[in-house]
Order: C-alpha cells, then structure tokens, then sequence
C-alpha cells in the first residue's frame, strides 16, 4: 500500500474465484455503493462518492487469458503474489 501524505492509496488486488470462474479488480478499500453492468459479466462497482471501487468479471476464463499477466510501466515497488 501506497500512502502520499495523509491521502492513503489502497493497492490494486485482482483475485480469481474458479469455483464461479469470476474475477474481482479490488480498487479501493471504500465498501461499493452502487454497480453497473457495463457490457455482458463485467460491472463496475463504485463507492458512496461514485469513485470507481472495483471491476467484477463473470465467465473470466472465457473473456481473459488467466495464465498471463502483464505489468507494462507500472510503478511498482512491492510485487506479492499468492496463491
């Protein structure tokens, strides 16, 4: 997590869930207040101040290739993966 001054900056988390094949772009630690489905299986989340707070993906397996992730320019000082 990435804290500039007294604004702190959640970090991204992307977890996978195979049992639905759904996956879930974690934004921000603010709890979602309102979501829209903005084309077939993928919705937007955004939190009480209609900021994005995350991105949920149904049928994962079928719209993204799971076996790679690309990380171009990314500003990253900390890389953690779990599995």
């Amino acid at each position: 997590m990435v804290r500039p001054g007294a604004n702190a900056v959640q970090a991204m988390k992307i977890a996978y869930y195979p049992d639905t094949d759904s996956m879930y772009i974690d934004l921000s630690e603010k709890p979602s207040a309102e979501s829209h489905e903005v084309s077939p299986g993928v919705v937007l989340d955004y939190d009480a101040d209609g900021n994005i707070a995350g991105i949920d993906i149904d049928n994962a397996s079928r719209k993204l290739n799971l076996k790679e992730l690309v990380l171009n320019r990314i500003p990253i000082d900390k890389q953690t993966i779990a599995a």
